[in-house]
């Protein structure tokens, strides 16, 4: 059963006990929880920060018109199942909800008709998932915890490390404040993934080869969009559709999400089988890590999803692994030595790392370890530890 997450806004506190009772009995979480319907501005924000799966909203007090709840629900998280829940059965009310754009409209006694809708949602998105994953490649993201920890910088040099593999590589940039991976692939990319998003209706193979690059060997990279262009955001469907149709046409798709979570990103990984989270031993990055491992946990993303990297590590740590792990709430997957030298200099000298050196054959060995190319071909040798 998919992992559904729920938001719930509820006067009424007879429909608030039997729907508490419902989820008990459920394997969904609750991640928000508000009973002042008439305080929707911040029922709205703690939407907009945790995005559940479904939202219940009591709506047997609600004076307004049903149309413009519903606009700022989908407009704060894209596109949950949204439940009306109503004291009467009254065929108008019901009929002025759907219209409204609700999916369900229920009412008491709520336990059997609840749990049946939950359970129908829970099943779609496993059949979605089953369906968008069947005989596809595998994907990552990469997360900076903050600006400046260097998830793109290894996201570039992981994907060309899987191209020297011999595998078929999509490199995408969805990093639309910000998007680098151009300039350190040296790609002159023509169209950026906004073209994909906003041509969604004749989105086809030939179509998108038309949008890609090939700046490394062995990879597509499909560039973000120049900055006055990326005040278009897209949709969250439309960015996951973009992944779904994607995925199936490559061994790896790699995405570069940018710094900390935002909208985008979180719709983005709904299609990504595991984020690595990139940060440094400065405070600021293991707080922000921190808050970001919390809030995938909380919206229902697997701790087994999530790998924490840990860049510019020293030769000596300050603290020990064991350390970050209890802070952190997760094991540290890898760690990337310091090297800003040899960096600056591939960085003027307009090309890629040189994998013989001490930081590229670090990221090489990131890049077997995910992908597990080097154990399925027989080497037993332990490529990567803790260090």
């Amino acid at each position: 059963m998919y992992p559904l997450t729920i938001g719930l806004a509820i006067e009424n506190r007879e429909m608030w006990e039997q729907a508490q009772a419902c989820l008990a009995d459920l394997p969904f979480r609750i991640i928000v929880e508000h009973q002042d319907i008439g305080d929707i501005s911040n029922f709205l924000d703690r939407l907009e920060r945790m995005r559940p799966d479904v939202v219940l909203v009591d709506i047997s007090n609600w004076r307004q018109p049903l149309e413009s709840l519903v606009d700022s629900i989908r407009n704060a998280i894209g596109d949950p199942m949204i439940i009306a829940l109503n004291t009467s059965a009254d065929p108008d009310a019901i009929l002025s909800s759907l219209r409204a754009g609700v999916n369900e409209y229920l009412f008491p006694p709520l336990k059997e008709s609840l749990r049946k809708s939950l359970e129908k949602r829970s099943a779609e998105r496993s059949r979605r998932r089953e369906g968008s994953t069947k005989g596809a490649g595998k994907s990552f993201a990469f997360l900076s915890a903050k600006g400046g920890c260097g998830a793109t910088t290894i996201v570039c040099h992981v994907a060309a490390e899987l191209g020297r593999m011999n595998q078929k590589v999509l490199l995408m940039d969805l990093d639309l404040d910000a998007g680098m991976i151009g300039f350190i692939t040296k790609t002159k990319a023509v169209y950026s993934i906004l073209d994909a998003v906003n041509n969604l209706h004749r989105l086809d193979i030939s179509y998108w080869k038309a949008l890609v690059s090939n700046g490394i060997p062995g990879v597509e990279i499909v560039a973000s969009p120049l900055s006055l262009a990326s005040k278009i955001q897209p949709k969250d469907e439309q960015v996951r559709q973009v992944l779904a149709f994607a995925r199936p046409h490559y061994d790896w798709t790699l995405a570069d999400l940018g710094r900390s979570l935002s909208r985008l990103s979180m719709a983005a990984l709904e299609e990504i089988d595991e984020v690595c989270l990139v940060t440094t031993l400065e405070v600021p990055a293991l707080h922000q890590s921190k808050q970001i491992v919390q809030t995938l946990l909380d919206s229902g993303y697997g701790k087994g999803r999530i790998r924490l990297v840990l860049n510019r590590s020293p030769k000596r740590l300050d603290i020990t692994p064991a350390e970050l792990e209890k802070m952190l709430g997760l094991p540290i997957f890898c760690m990337v030595p310091n090297d800003y030298p040899e960096l600056y200099e591939t960085y003027a000298e307009g090309r890629m790392l040189n994998r013989n050196s001490v930081l590229g054959k670090q990221i090489a060995r990131l890049a077997s370890k995910l992908s597990g190319l080097e154990e399925e071909k027989g080497n037993s040798k332990k490529l990567f530890g803790i260090f």
